[in-house]
């Protein structure tokens, strides 16, 4: 059991950051537990936006007005600073989506149009439904094949039955780089050698890790990583996409549209170069400007220290919920991210959360875009509590003695 006098990450601290956390719930004070599937945003980031809005508002690109100009500037250094963030080699390789889902969207239908009937796409038992079903809209078009790979009773991927389904078919590999269910991380780095051996390509879905661990395409050396900005204190609706260059420029245009055209008349188009083949229409380049703020925040307390920190709430958490009777974990791989998901014996989880929702605990319930999981764990859904940057022990504590409240009344 952790200590919390030995806590030194200043949690309270950045908590100030976060008008929201001071919020009641049902008159109680609020824990907030559902950072995985958005993290909270902090002042600096909110401020930006309004800035933005009251002092710099105007479409990008084109214009020779100074608005213009400088809502350009503010979007384009937001692409470099993600390419420094991921480690990309040129911004060409930065692609501005909606989100996670439309960026591994845009992979399956633009790189995906180059595959042909029998082909093999390979998918693990763990991913969210963003990297299944796009592959399914292409099988059913192109007539691909789907293979997935199975995990093993803690979570983890099971890799010699990965390295198994590998073959000189196999083109895509695309894969989770941390379980937004099990907290599994991969060893995507393993994942993405091997799938090169074998001449395909590797698509990791990132938006459970960037806010948690650094990532670095480097070293990595992955083709295609997708991530969301409201996973990482950032806005909702901006997402990223890095993708190989030599890919890319391969690769037909997702969307057609302003911006992403270099001529337009009636008998034939021509495209843009790089990266604004792929960005159609207006880009959403207030929460662009934002994001780069979110990531400057993330990078000021340094992603190691996220990291140690979560962690401990996580040890600290894990040991104390595994004294109350009835406890189910789903997810025990070594090495997992902050991310616990439970179920109380047999109590349907979203009774339990509406229980602790009336305790001031905010977590999340059901089968959070992973059907095909809960089948494979035998069980309809969880709860999931998941830890971010300004959770401390105390939340940890409140959150385990709400649970241990509740407990009996479900059992």
């Amino acid at each position: 059991m952790s200590d919390p006098d030995k806590t030194t990450f200043p949690a309270e601290t950045y908590r100030k950051d976060f008008p929201i956390l001071g919020r009641e719930i049902h008159g109680k004070p609020m824990v907030y537990l559902d950072n995985a599937a958005s993290t909270q945003t902090p002042r600096e980031v909110v401020d930006s936006i309004t800035d933005i809005y009251f002092s710099h508002k105007a479409n990008v690109h084109r214009g020779v007005h100074t608005l213009s100009q400088e809502a350009t500037a503010m979007m384009e250094a937001t692409r470099e600073k993600v390419r420094r963030f991921i480690g990309a080699s040129s911004t060409d390789e930065i692609i501005f989506t909606r989100g996670t889902t439309e960026a591994i969207n845009l992979v399956a239908s633009s790189y995906g149009s180059m595959l042909k009937p029998g082909d093999e796409i390979i998918l693990t038992e763990m991913e969210h439904h963003a990297n299944i079903v796009p592959w399914q809209l292409l099988r059913d078009r192109q007539g691909i094949e789907i293979k997935v790979v199975p995990i093993r009773s803690d979570g983890s991927l099971d890799m010699d039955a990965y390295r198994s389904l590998l073959t000189e078919r196999t083109a895509i590999v695309s894969v989770a780089h941390v379980s937004n269910v099990l907290g599994t991380v991969n060893p995507v780095a393993e994942i993405i050698r091997l799938a090169h051996d074998a001449g395909a390509v590797a698509m990791i879905d990132g938006a459970q890790a960037v806010a948690h661990i650094p990532v670095d395409m480097k070293q990595l050396n992955a083709d295609f990583y997708a991530f969301s900005s409201h996973k990482i204190y950032g806005p909702t609706g901006v997402g990223i996409l890095y993708g190989r260059r030599e890919l890319l420029d391969r690769m037909p245009p997702y969307q057609g549209g302003g911006e992403m055209i270099s001529h337009v008349s009636f008998p034939h188009t021509t495209f843009a170069e790089l990266p604004f083949k792929f960005e159609a229409g207006t880009p959403d380049y207030v929460g662009l400007a934002a994001l780069h703020t979110a990531i400057d925040y993330v990078c000021r307390i340094g992603l190691d220290n996220i990291a140690a920190h979560e962690e401990e709430l996580l040890r600290h958490t894990t040991g104390r919920l595994l004294e109350i009777p009835g406890i189910r974990i789903f997810g025990t791989a070594p090495g997992k991210s902050a991310i616990i998901s439970f179920l109380i014996g047999s109590a349907h989880h979203y009774d339990t959360g509406l229980l602790l929702d009336k305790l001031g605990i905010e977590v999340r319930t059901g089968h959070h875009c992973a059907q095909p999981l809960m089948h494979v764990l035998g069980i309809e859904g969880t709860v999931r509590a998941a830890f971010a940057l300004y959770n401390t022990i105390n939340d940890c504590d409140r959150f385990i003695e709400a649970v241990r409240r509740i407990a009996p009344m479900l059992t």
